[in-house]
């Protein structure tokens, strides 16, 4: 394994997004908020966009999963949906590029397993992960032979709705864990230090934190809700 993948083992990697609609959306935000990660002690970042990544990349040097999340009309599939947006990640040349990995088609009617087939054929040297929202769909990324393994949209679908990550002490993931051959990176809800710990006292290769760290208008809701 590559020097820089191999730093992301049992650290924290901090995904740093804003979406349009957001209040810090802006490219020259992420990059600062990339570096207030590392200044924290993350060992990587995940981030949205080639110019989140370009501007990121000036910040600091870690290494990066990098997506593009794209809606495409009647379509449940955003998260690097098309070869357009991998062609665009390849641009700034991420470590990983993360694609969605549910059973949903793509925007263009093709199957995961056609569109990966296409995307390893054109970038054979691309570490891939699987943002995936169930056991049967891990599994069957880890067959495909995506890199990493993410629980990323485990809750998120509509397949995975009555699912929570944590629920009896993470068992979605351990069960994930237990059967796939390639490295797991836990994210999607694991939003507190103790279930950042928890994900990698059971086996998680790394684990991604998100709105819990980066998104202050959620942070503050959670008080003010408290406060109600």
């Amino acid at each position: 394994m590559d020097q820089k993948i191999e730093q992301l083992k049992g650290k924290l990697i901090v995904s740093c997004q804003a979406l349009p609609e957001e209040p810090l959306h802006s490219s020259f935000i992420m990059g600062r908020m990339a570096l207030a990660a590392r200044e924290g002690g993350a060992a990587g970042i995940r981030a949205n966009t080639k110019e989140d990544i370009r501007e990121i990349r000036a910040q600091v040097d870690l290494p990066v999963i990098g997506i593009v999340k794209q809606n495409y009309e009647n379509c449940h599939v955003y998260i690097t949906p098309t070869m357009k947006e991998v062609d665009q990640l390849m641009e700034v040349g991420p470590e990983i590029i993360a694609m969605d990995a549910t059973i949903a088609a793509r925007p263009d009617g093709s199957s995961l397993d056609e569109f990966f087939y296409q995307v390893k054929e054109k970038y054979p040297n691309q570490l891939w992960m699987a943002d995936c929202s169930t056991v049967e769909e891990a599994l069957h990324a880890d067959e495909l032979g995506f890199d990493f393994i993410g629980t990323t949209l485990i809750g998120y679908t509509e397949q995975s709705r009555h699912l929570k990550i944590d629920e009896n002490d993470f068992e979605i993931l351990r069960t994930i864990l237990g059967q796939v051959k390639h490295p797991v990176i836990a994210e999607g809800n694991v939003n507190t230090p103790e279930k950042a710990k928890r994900v990698l006292e059971l086996g998680a290769f790394s684990v991604v934190v998100g709105s819990a760290i980066t998104r202050p208008q959620l942070i503050t809701k959670s008080f003010t809700e408290a406060l109600k």
